[in-house]
């Protein structure tokens, strides 16, 4: 429940964002606005401030800002107006002003991420230990793509499609870009340089989705309570050095390890604080899958970098364009079938992910706030009739002919555009749920 309330309070914060961008616009235009809503639905709070009504609602999935005259056009205006609302009106004011206003909100999206990414640089980012160096596999997960294509544990990448990349980060982005393309792989063994080639229809959008995974060490992040882990004793921070007197390495080598005792009572010996604990343990056998499980999961390897004020304008507004620049290579890569419609996640996914950052720290949620907030603007600048990008476009229309187009026309266009995002809806409700059944 914390996970959700703090999820829908990060939405409601880019949704306000989005409409504080046409609210602010249309009121430098000199439109009228009637009301400024952060949900759909009915009200559970209004309250009137001059001559707007602000509202939240129930249904906490978006928000609208309604202006006198909306919806209408020269030819399309059907309620009569004294001639101070008509000059206040939005459907009587220049395309070029319209377009101003329709675009505001997604361009507040935009413009958000690089104000708060060097805020975020300057507090402290956490990344994986791993993210800024060289890309070598600690473990290739079995029947993987990757272990078909014949990547092993200890192959260093070198280059993806013959551009050099010098860490998971840089590899990380490689493969959004040639997403849907054979991927060739130069990458240095334990026996030299060799090839490795991947068709389209097996690349995908991260090393790990391949069953490529970085070193990992055997060290406890949490413990599942009521599993063998927990029950004989072990604690968080504990770090794995055998099972069963095998000598444990990686976290690889012990998810072997524990396989390998087929549920017998083995022996697990650990380093705490210096010193050397062992304990028995008798992994647990999964209905689905057959695996033996003892209810641990490792602890994620994190290094914090903190920026100076100008350092962390310039890596914040870096991050913030290569955010945009992924978000429009991945949308462009869906559109052409490259990339799988399983990646599209819906409001439960946005609030899950909103949710568990909230609970993390600050640079955490306003990394996530940026990443969000990027997606809204994108999502609302596509040229779909019912978003900010249908009406850009019916703005730039009246701009380039001189002439609005028929009301029938946009009607058509807006029936159209319904469709579209409600079957865009229905597909990412489809992929959330399914994640919570797979989860």
């Amino acid at each position: 429940m914390l996970t959700v309330i703090a999820g829908i309070i990060m939405l409601g914060i880019l949704v306000f964002v989005h409409e504080l961008g046409h609210f602010c616009v249309a009121k430098l235009m000199g439109v009228k606005v009637l009301k400024f809503s952060l949900g759909f639905g009915p009200r559970l709070v209004s309250r009137t401030w001059g001559e707007t009504e602000y509202m939240i609602c129930a249904v906490p999935l978006g928000g609208y800002v309604q202006m006198l005259g909306e919806g209408g056009g020269a030819d399309g205006e059907k309620t009569e107006l004294s001639p101070e609302d008509k000059a206040r009106s939005y459907a009587d004011k220049p395309p070029g002003r319209r377009m101003a206003i329709v675009a505001a909100g997604p361009a507040m999206n935009l413009i958000l991420p690089f104000i708060i990414l060097p805020i975020a640089f300057m507090v402290g980012v956490n990344l994986p230990s791993y993210w800024d160096e060289k890309p070598c596999i600690g473990y290739v997960q079995p029947e993987s793509a990757a272990a078909e294509a014949g990547f092993e544990d200890g192959d260093c990448i070198e280059t993806i499609n013959g551009v050099e990349v010098e860490s998971w980060n840089e590899a990380g982005k490689k493969l959004i870009s040639f997403a849907g393309s054979p991927l060739r792989f130069t990458v240095e063994g334990s026996e030299g340089a060799r090839q490795i080639v991947l068709p389209a229809d097996k690349s995908d959008l991260e090393l790990q989705a391949l069953g490529l995974f970085p070193e990992q060490t055997a060290r406890i992040g949490s413990l599942a309570a009521g599993m063998p882990a927990a029950e004989s004793g072990l604690q968080e921070g504990d770090l794995i050095v055998s099972v069963g007197g095998e000598s444990i390495d990686s976290w690889y080598e012990l998810r072997r390890a524990i396989q390998k005792t087929e549920g017998e009572s083995t022996a697990v010996t650990v380093e705490r604080d210096g010193q050397s604990h062992e304990y028995t343990i008798e992994p647990e056998a999964q209905e689905q899958g057959g695996d033996y499980l003892i209810g641990i999961a490792p602890a994620q390897e994190l290094i914090t970098k903190r920026f100076g004020p100008v350092e962390a304008l310039q890596a914040g507004s870096q991050r913030a364009f290569d955010l945009i620049e992924l978000t429009v290579v991945f949308i462009q890569k869906l559109f052409s079938g490259n990339v799988s419609t399983k990646n599209i996640g819906g409001p439960i996914t946005v609030v899950q992910v909103a949710g568990q950052a909230a609970q993390t720290d600050v640079s955490s949620i306003l990394s996530v706030l940026a990443f969000l907030s990027i997606q809204l603007g994108i999502l609302n600048l596509l040229p779909i009739p019912i978003l900010d990008g249908g009406h850009i476009i019916f703005n730039l229309f009246e701009i380039i002919f001189r002439r609005p187009l028929s009301m029938r026309t946009r009607e058509i266009a807006q029936q159209i555009g319904l469709i579209l995002l409600v079957l865009l809806m229905i597909l990412a409700f489809y992929n959330d749920i399914a994640r919570l059944l797979v989860g």
